[in-house]
């Protein structure tokens, strides 16, 4: 399987859990047509706390059987019938029920079921990013321990809230047997599991990943920590607009919660069984700002660099990128950041489309750039560019880049290639450059 040559690297299915949706469809529907997911928070009493809203997935049901079963293992053994089992549901924390289910959407998307009997489950690994990891269930138990005592501590809690058993349970739940592991890079996570899924795959390590993320922090400590930071939005009495990137009265991010999920696969075994391919990947660009544990280089230099470096590898100019899915959260300091760096690297602008789903999603944390990875091979295969919305009236040094942010309307036009970026805590920063898939 070892190969001194890089080898072509497509995606083949898409999973998506989101504030707007259960499913990729539908979440990606009311994206285009510039729906917020954002509401009153309802997964715990926030009154006593400045901030009261978020991106909760909701109508949530992780037991919900599957339409059809599954064979990960082969015929000959028990069927998949539900990403998570109903008696296996409280061995695990939220961000643990939104991966599997991304995962098994995805894992169908991708029509492998039906293929299992060609390729060998040591051909296939797993890299699903978080963040935070169990922080509900942490809370949960702290305050058991506080009231009842060490004997009342579950014996199941330290495998619930791990942040890598959200692809431990992926592994064995779709019996993949090669790489398994969890990236962790705050909001950077699930875009660095992309990224380094795919260069699994271009040294020939595996022939096929599941890689992206999950993150579920939407509790007293998540909510509270990032409030205390004063990071938030406050605009509680108007959760739809309070996700505003770019925009001159944006005052903080929204916390949201979610998961996304990608197949992965060497471009000739995905030709060899006819698979449907949204796009190839062609680009990863990964730096670190060296300069601050929460604030980016002022100059927004380490995010132009992995911007850079991301496009140098795709090998296109940048006229060729008609849409960048921006990290965009809707803070002061980083979208004006960020909208220089992106000048910067694309000074002719003419052709290009800037956006954030952010301002729909709210902010996925460790499961963001996969969420936004998806719209962007989405925006590809449907020659649209989803909107940022709440965008009212642009700050001025936004402005001044000369940037089309895709104000509040999505915008029909071919996308040949797309950006997408994300920038985390600790001046980490990942850039991906997704392209149409030529059959040729």
């Amino acid at each position: 399987m070892l190969s001194s040559q890089k080898r072509r690297v497509v995606v083949t299915g898409i999973g998506i859990v989101s504030p707007l949706g259960l499913t990729r469809e539908t979440t990606w529907s009311n994206i285009l047509e510039g729906k917020s997911g954002i509401e009153k928070i309802t997964l715990f009493d926030a009154t006593e706390c400045s901030v009261h809203i978020a991106g909760e997935v909701k109508n949530f049901d992780a037991t919900r059987p599957l339409a059809e079963p599954l064979y990960p293992r082969g015929k000959e053994h028990a069927p998949l019938t539900h990403a998570v089992m109903p008696k296996e549901a409280k061995r695990m924390d939220r961000f643990i029920h939104l991966a599997l289910n991304a995962a098994v959407e995805a894992y169908q998307d991708s029509g492998l079921d039906h293929y299992r009997d060609q390729f060998s489950p040591t051909t296939i690994g797993v890299n699903i990013g978080v963040g935070m990891g169990g922080l509900p269930l942490i809370e949960e138990t702290h305050n058991t321990l506080r009231d009842k005592g060490f004997k009342r501590i579950t014996p199941f809690f330290i495998p619930q809230v791990i942040p890598n058993l959200a692809a431990g349970h992926t592994s064995i739940m779709l019996n993949t047997q090669n790489t398994n592991y969890c990236s962790v890079s705050a909001c950077a996570s699930s875009a660095h599991a992309i990224g380094e899924s795919y260069r699994i795959i271009q040294r020939g390590d595996s022939d096929l990943m599941i890689a992206g993320g999950a993150e579920s922090v939407v509790c007293a400590l998540g909510v509270g920590g990032f409030a205390a930071m004063r990071a938030l939005s406050t605009r509680n009495e108007e959760p739809h607009r309070a996700s505003r990137p770019w925009d001159e009265g944006r005052d903080g991010f929204v916390l949201g919660e979610g998961s996304a999920v990608l197949i992965l696969e060497e471009m000739e075994f995905a030709k060899k069984r006819g698979a449907k391919i949204y796009g190839e990947i062609v680009g990863y660009g990964a730096t670190s700002d060296a300069f601050h544990i929460t604030q980016p280089l002022e100059d927004g230099s380490g995010g132009y660099r992995a911007m850079e470096i991301a496009l140098k590898e795709s090998g296109l100019a940048p006229t060729e990128i008609s849409y960048i899915n921006a990290h965009g959260t809707s803070t002061p300091l980083g979208d004006v950041q960020e909208a220089r760096a992106v000048a910067k690297l694309f000074p002719d602008s003419k052709n290009l489309h800037v956006s954030s789903t952010k301002s729909m999603t709210g902010h996925l944390l460790g499961a963001a750039g996969a969420i936004e990875s998806a719209f962007s091979l989405l925006a590809i295969r449907d020659s649209v560019v989803p909107p940022t919305i709440n965008l009212d009236k642009l700050d001025p040094d936004c402005a001044a880049t000369g940037i089309d942010f895709t104000a509040n309307r999505a915008v029909k036009k071919p996308v040949a290639a797309a950006m997408s970026n994300s920038f985390g805590f600790g001046g980490t920063n990942v850039s991906l450059v997704f392209k149409k898939w030529n059959k040729t």
